[in-house]
């Protein structure tokens, strides 16, 4: 990525702002709308985390300096009249100030039915809040927690509760069960993302060499 290449291509406003739509990549959920200049854009860019330009202060920062909620950026964009930027991101934390995962939790109008659509057609989101969860059982432990269990016993117990739901994924689909293949694929992807986090692995690797098979498969 050549920063040079992409303040030339970027057009900037009068007052040498450009708005900066943060995503998250392994979601697609709009994360906030924030302002970068040209300094802002080329840290971004030199860093691989999100920095801005605070317009009520006058001044650059840096997301999560102070909360560690930073960003890492996967992949940045500008829309096909170059006056709005796009950055994905990996979050480290909750993207609010207020302590929510998205700027945008306010509900102005919601149709009940499409949103009802929507939820049961489900989303990568469930995944990312799964994975945040495990996340933050690992490095607060609490007490009677079922994941905080899985860790405290160790990998083998992690391995061996995979390979069982895997079995039980098998069982249901030779018997043709529906509900049980449900239920039981819903325990063993828990089980994998709990290992994955183990390992020091994010779903994120996991999805990127998804789709670099599926780019390569065309």
């Amino acid at each position: 990525m050549s920063v040079e290449i992409n303040l030339q291509a970027v057009r900037f406003d009068e007052k040498g702002l450009v708005p900066c739509i943060v995503q998250d990549a392994m979601t697609r959920e709009v994360l906030t709308l924030a302002y970068m200049n040209g300094e802002s854009l080329v840290k971004t860019v030199e860093t691989r985390e999100t920095w801005f330009w605070s317009r009520s202060r006058g001044e650059l920062w840096h997301k999560g300096a102070t909360s560690g909620n930073t960003q890492k950026v996967i992949e940045m964009r500008y829309d096909c009249d170059q006056d709005a930027v796009l950055v994905l991101v990996e979050p480290n934390g909750p993207a609010c100030h207020k302590g929510e995962e998205t700027c945008f939790h306010e509900v102005m109008l919601k149709d009940s039915a499409v949103s009802g659509e929507v939820a049961g057609g489900s989303s990568l989101e469930i995944l990312s809040t799964l994975e945040h969860l495990i996340e933050e059982r690992q490095q607060q432990m609490p007490e009677g927690s079922y994941t905080t269990y899985l860790f405290e016993e160790g990998v083998d117990k992690i391995l061996k509760k995979v390979g069982e739901e895997a079995a039980e994924v098998i069982i249901a689909a030779k018997n043709r069960d529906k509900n049980e293949l449900t239920w039981e694929a819903a325990d063993l992807i828990f089980h994998l993302m709990v290992l994955l986090r183990e390992q020091g692995v994010r779903l994120d690797e996991v999805l990127a060499v998804l789709e670099e098979r599926h780019t390569g498969s065309k």
